[in-house]
């Protein structure tokens, strides 16, 4: 029989890399990646089920009331949670399982799963985050100043997390990530 994986939660605040991170990390095989539930329409390129579960509010609704799950939060003017079945189905066969959550839904997932490896991924810098944020080309300077002020709320939760690492090249916060797993192995 198959240990049971360990859960791994991602967070940071946005443009630091988390998603460029989780999609390097898709090469190893012990990792099962949870795809978040969502009422924001999808971007270029994203597809329902692989991205996210695309849903609308009411449906959304229906399963925060009937505790389907693990964590959800408002962020952006849209819902965004992930599903508990899959992640404890996964962690069941022995797999590590990735959720990529912002700050809000890493508190729920540590209260209600406490042995939770929580992981910060920060920024090389302020200035950095800031020159990420730009070169994306995906918002405009008012979003910009807001996504930077966020930004500074969720530096100031990093001392809640088990392990902070600093993005300066995504090839070290996999094998970070991969050593990380290794241990609990």
């Amino acid at each position: 029989m198959a240990s049971v994986g360990r859960l791994f939660v991602i967070s940071g605040p946005g443009g630091v890399g988390k998603s460029t991170i989780v999609e390097a990390l898709r090469t190893h095989s012990s990792f099962y990646f949870s795809v978040s539930a969502t009422t924001r329409a999808p971007r270029n390129g994203e597809k329902d089920g692989v991205s996210y579960h695309f849903i609308d509010d009411g449906k959304f609704s229906d399963l925060v009331k009937a505790g389907e799950f693990l964590e959800h939060a408002e962020f952006a003017g849209a819902h965004y949670g992930t599903l508990r079945q899959p992640v404890f189905d996964a962690l069941q066969l022995g797999k590590n399982v990735i959720l990529e959550i912002e700050i809000q839904g890493a508190r729920q997932v540590k209260k209600a799963m406490p042995d939770a490896v929580m992981v910060f991924i920060a920024p090389p810098s302020r200035e950095d985050l800031l020159r990420r944020l730009e070169g994306r080309g995906t918002d405009d300077p008012a979003r910009i100043r807001a996504r930077l002020e966020l930004a500074e709320e969720e530096l100031a939760a990093m001392g809640e997390f088990d392990h902070v690492l600093v993005n300066h090249r995504v090839e070290e916060i996999v094998d970070a990530l991969v050593s990380l797993a290794a241990r609990n192995e």
